[in-house]
């Protein structure tokens, strides 16, 4: 009776919802699932974190609407961590924005500033929201591979000039979803360039920066000279702080750009809880004592993993950041997640999901203890 807007018919189901169809038909037949597809925490939020929330349920100032911009207390929490993490230095009033996850900030980012047919530049593959968020606003996603034999970072010499000139917005996200992969300084300096000279904004996505290992911290993209004045960086607290179900994040950067995504939002929503902006701030402002345990445990997880996985003989190169292993297999990836699904309960991610590029993948979430991780492992093993 009800037709879909034309531009929803753009849109493939989103991958996630898909992976949880499937698994539930698989556990209604009475499996033990083992779920390691989505990339969700599983670890609870660190209690100091929760305790000061809790506190600020009970004040009354709290249960009123939020400003549209997040409270100043948070956002200069925001300035002081970017401060001392990343050594850039933000304005609290018009350089940081607060948002309802970093997910719903780079959703409406194209919504300020892109038209119709305008282009974005999507990596591929990719985090599944940057091109559904194109196609919401009128423009046309064009992919960048992301390959391995290029460390899976575009080639940016390989774009082509017509695209250039009529890009608005260029998204990445390092370290990466779903590859694991890192950017270097020199690869942002390039893109620093190359969108000065095209005049194009950059949407970086650092959710993941704080999920490293072996101590190689990763960088940020406004740490490069140039950066703020063409771009932005989205950072979440959901993986650094187990705060997925919280719903709170921020865009940092350029104030033309952050104005520009502020007049979407006061149309769309009504800000942050502030109660759980005051929780941000704790986290934010004791992160070096909260994040590293955190950190530990998944450095943990990702040896064991990485054990099982050699011996498999998988071909696949060791994470140094995000809770993802990025697997290179010698079939399609829909057939072979439903096939380790079916035959041993195990549920992973095709690549083909993430774009045409990831084909030939699956993407592999540590997001669970090590006992079942060790036995999702013997599980793969074998059924192989």
């Amino acid at each position: 009776m009800f037709e879909l807007a034309n531009r929803l018919n753009k849109i493939p189901p989103y991958l996630f919802a898909e992976l949880d169809r499937l698994k539930q038909e698989i556990q209604n037949k009475g499996v033990d699932v083992i779920d390691l597809g989505v990339g969700d925490p599983d670890m609870p939020t660190p209690k100091p974190i929760i305790e000061i929330a809790k506190e600020a349920l009970e004040k009354k100032e709290n249960h009123r609407y939020p400003t549209y911009k997040g409270t100043l207390s948070f956002r200069k929490a925001v300035g002081l961590w970017y401060k001392k993490r990343f050594n850039v230095r933000l304005d609290a009033e018009t350089e940081i924005l607060t948002l309802i996850g970093s997910k719903e900030g780079i959703a409406h980012l194209p919504l300020a500033f892109v038209n119709d047919g305008d282009v974005t530049l999507v990596p591929s593959p990719a985090y599944p929201v940057y091109a559904p968020a194109t196609y919401f606003a009128g423009g046309i996603p064009y992919a960048m591979p992301l390959l391995e034999e290029n460390d899976f970072l575009p080639v940016l010499d390989d774009m082509p000039e017509n695209i250039l000139k009529k890009t608005k917005i260029m998204f990445l996200n390092y370290p990466n979803n779903p590859t694991s992969a890192c950017a270097t300084k020199d690869f942002y300096k390039d893109v620093v360039s190359l969108a000065k000279t095209y005049n194009f904004m950059v949407a970086s996505d650092n959710a993941y920066s704080e999920l490293y290992f072996d101590n190689k911290k990763p960088i940020s993209f406004l740490e490069i000279e140039g950066a703020k004045e063409i771009g932005v960086e989205f950072h979440s607290l959901s993986k650094t702080f187990n705060m997925t179900g919280w719903r709170i994040g921020f865009v940092v950067g350029n104030d033309e750009v952050i104005e520009g995504l502020g007049k979407v939002k006061t149309n769309i929503d009504s800000g942050v809880f502030q109660a759980v902006q005051e929780a941000g701030e704790k986290a934010l402002n004791h992160e070096e004592e909260i994040t590293p345990a955190i950190r530990d445990i998944y450095e943990e997880r990702r040896n064991l993993v990485n054990e099982y996985l050699k011996k498999l003989g998988f071909s696949y190169k060791k994470p140094e950041a995000t809770f993802y292993f990025w697997i290179k297999i010698d079939r399609d990836s829909a057939s072979f997640a439903k096939f380790l699904l079916e035959k041993c309960g195990v549920v992973v991610t095709p690549g083909v999901g993430f774009g045409k590029e990831g084909e030939g993948y699956i993407r592999l979430s540590i997001t669970q203890d090590k006992e079942r991780l060790k036995e999702a492992m013997k599980r793969i093993s074998n059924a192989l």
